[in-house]
């Protein structure tokens, strides 16, 4: 008997819980959270915009300050190879006796 009375007590409760939920008030509810949820959507999806266009510029002055060591070390191995072709050019000058 007491088992039937917890599972009568159940569907009353079942059933004001479904009156409630359909009704005016709490779909207002609904559609109010349902709206601030849109708001913060679309405030995350611009923070995450801003990031990413921060993170490409990063990336692309990373790109350059490569491209700018590179070729400064280009410019210094041409300048050692220089260097050194001039100075085996260059006859030693030998000691008069």
């Amino acid at each position: 008997m007491r088992a039937f009375g917890i599972f009568l007590g159940g569907m009353v409760l079942g059933s004001v819980g479904v009156k409630l939920l359909c009704s005016k008030e709490a779909k207002q509810v609904y559609v109010q959270c349902a709206a601030a949820a849109l708001r913060a959507k679309d405030s995350v999806m611009k923070t995450v915009s801003a990031v990413q266009e921060n993170a490409e510029d990063i990336l692309a002055e990373a790109r350059e300050v490569n491209a700018a060591r590179a070729a400064a070390s280009e410019t210094a191995a041409f300048e050692d190879v220089v260097v050194e072709a001039e100075e085996e050019s260059t006859p030693e000058p030998t000691e008069a006796e």
